[in-house]
């Protein structure tokens, strides 16, 4: 073979051999592009939230669900829709069962602890937000003797304007001073001191303009509701046939009525 015939040769291989290259790079550089211009998909934009449904509303729910199914009972037990905890919290309780009778106390942590988690024993890692016992007597009218009810029009006692057309009724004795009205089939009443009679009356007006926004459940036949000013008798009890409901436990007046009104949502 000659060297001009062997040099021709060499040359056309390294044409062939670049020709293919070529090639690979003109079918990979399409691909390869549209893998660089294809936007990078956003994970919150495949994530459907509800204005409603923040974290801690997921919480509360998937929590009171939770103390649903460990009431093993034949009562008709309703709980609230939520409860006020602190920002950043975690809503957890413990559960007793009895014949006739269910105790939920609901707590707050700062870490997350499961429905009648041992340590919910210690008061130093929650704290209690309020008591709940629904009890079931023999008949309704055994059930009815459980409610305070009263009309206080009928009590006398210096009458008082409380807003929203509602009038209340105030009565003292024994160093307390109590506001008393009525709105439906609920008896409501603000307690203070007869050294501080304004503090009663401020505490009555507010809980009128809470309950023009917001429904207590409607009990069957009555309930009552007793507000503390001093946040040491904050007490509230209604009737559902042949059960008892009673609230207690709860430092904060509004926030009693908050817990109470969300049952009747």
């Amino acid at each position: 073979m000659t060297k001009r015939l062997f040099f021709t040769l060499l040359l056309l291989s390294a044409s062939i051999v670049s020709a293919c290259t070529d090639n690979d790079d003109d079918t990979k550089t399409p691909n390869n592009q549209q893998e660089v211009n294809q936007p990078i998909e956003n994970v919150n934009d495949t994530v459907e939230t509800k204005p409603d449904e923040t974290v801690s509303s997921i919480t509360q729910a998937e929590a009171l669900k939770n103390v649903k199914e460990q009431l093993e009972t034949d009562l008709a037990v309703v709980l609230p829709k939520e409860l006020p905890v602190t920002e950043g919290t975690f809503l957890t309780a413990t559960t007793k069962v009895e014949d006739k009778q269910v105790e939920i106390i609901f707590f707050e942590s700062e870490k997350y602890m499961p429905i009648n988690d041992i340590k919910l024993k210690n008061s130093s890692n929650a704290t209690v937000i309020a008591k709940l016992l629904v009890t079931q007597y023999d008949s309704v009218a055994q059930a009815s003797e459980q409610i305070a009810f009263e009309d206080y029009s009928q009590n006398g006692g210096q009458q008082v304007d409380l807003g929203f057309t509602i009038k209340g009724y105030q009565d003292a004795g024994a160093g307390s001073l109590w506001t008393g009205w009525n709105e439906g089939r609920w008896a409501l009443a603000a307690h203070t001191r007869t050294d501080n009679p304004q503090a009663g009356l401020e505490l009555a007006k507010q809980a009128v303009k809470y309950l023009e926004m917001h429904t207590l459940p409607i009990p069957k036949q009555n309930g009552f509701a007793h507000l503390d000013v001093y946040k040491s008798g904050n007490l509230i009890v209604w009737q559902n046939e042949k059960l008892v409901y009673t609230l207690d436990s709860i430092k904060e007046p509004m926030k009693a009525l908050a817990i109470a009104t969300a049952f009747g949502r």
